[in-house]
This record gives structure tokens, sequence and C-alpha cells, in this order.
């Protein structure tokens, strides 16, 4: 029950706090290398080195995700459901996945070039990372103080709709003007894993706003 006299009393485990800071600056360092990555893509030899840079964050990613799986089973006491916990650490780990899945693309595919849109989809996820690290840190004090976190959930939502006009406009751009149906197929592949990346990142925002209204 929520505000419940007893669970007032009651000492809750707060390693989970650092592990889920953690995770954020995980998605953090992956989003600056993809911003990097789209902007050199046509130089297959950087795109590889690229594509190995964050697949070492998504491995890290997916360590610290098992940690807090295996911090779940451990601890008696913890600062949120369980679920909720367990559900956030898997969509920020979504978000990196799917950053690395874009770069992966990018080194498998060698498109010949990379649209200003690759470009303005990266900063925006970019930018997602940077409002989930903002929000990931206010957790700890959700009760005294949620109107930040709600503030930084609101981006995540802004942002996402600024990912989805852009992905939009890269295809009707791409099918009015690009000829070579390979490297329609190519673009469309790799941009749509960034798209979806903001979406993740909003998702992880959909969840800390129902853990707001269950705690606060």
């Amino acid at each position: 029950m929520k505000n419940n006299l007893f669970d007032r009393f009651k000492p809750k485990e707060t390693k989970f706090f650092p592990l889920l800071s953690e995770m954020t600056e995980v998605i953090s360092a992956a989003s600056d290398l993809i911003v990097e990555c789209v902007q050199t893509a046509a130089d297959h030899n950087s795109a590889v080195e690229y594509y190995k840079k964050i697949k070492e964050q998504e491995r890290r990613g997916d360590q610290i995700q098992n940690q807090i799986f295996e911090e779940l089973n451990n601890t008696f006491i913890t600062p949120f459901d369980r679920e909720d916990i367990n559900n956030l650490s898997s969509k920020m780990d979504d978000v990196t996945d799917l950053i690395n899945s874009c770069a992966k693309r990018i080194m498998l595919y060698s498109p010949k070039t990379m649209p200003e849109s690759a470009v303005r989809l990266a900063l925006l996820v970019k930018e997602s990372a940077a409002c989930l690290n903002l929000a990931i840190k206010e957790l700890d004090v959700l009760k005294k103080s949620p109107a930040k976190i709600k503030e930084y959930c609101a981006q995540l939502d802004v942002i996402e709709t600024k990912a989805d006009d852009v992905y939009e406009h890269f295809l009707i751009d791409l099918f009015e003007n690009e000829t070579n149906a390979i490297e329609v197929i190519k673009l469309k592949d790799i941009l749509h894993e960034l798209e979806r990346a903001t979406d993740a990142a909003e998702t992880v925002g959909k969840i800390i706003k129902t853990i707001i209204v269950k705690y606060t």
C-alpha cells in the first residue's frame, strides 16, 4: 500500500540507484559514439572501429543489467517494486542495444553516403541519453521532489516526437530522390534503429512516470 506507515520504517537498499546511474552512463557513452559514427560512416574502417567501441558499451550495459537482476533476487527490501526496477533496467538496456544495432548496420552495409537526417537523429538520441541521466539521478529523492523528474520525462516525449518527424521527412526524401534500391534499403534500416532508440528512451520515461504515480 502506498505510504503505508510501516513502510516508512523499513530499511531500503540504495544499491540500485548507482547501478541505474551507471546504465545511463553507458547509454550516454554509446550515444556520443553513434553521433561520431554517422558522421564518418562513409569510411568503412572508421565504422568498424566505432562499432567495436559501441559494442563494448553494449556489453557493459548487459553486465550491469545482469547485476541488477542478481541484486533483485538477493535483496529483501527494494526502493521500488522489483518488477518496476527490472523493467526500468531492461528498457534502458534496450536503448543501448538499438544504438549498437545501428552501428552494426553501418559497419555491415557500408552506405555510400549518410544523410543529414542521420546526424539529426543521432543528436536526438544523445539528447535523450542526457535526459535519462538526469531523470535517473532524481530517483533517490523522488518522494521529496518529483517535479524535476516529471520535467525530464516530458522532455523525452518531446524528443521522441522530433525524432518521428525527422525520420518521416527522411523517408519522404529518400523515396523521392534515391534511385538506388539497395541504398534505400540500407539507409532506411540504419535510420530506423536510431528512431527506435528514441522510442525506447521515451518508454523508459513512461516507466519512470508509473513509478512517480506509485510512490509520490
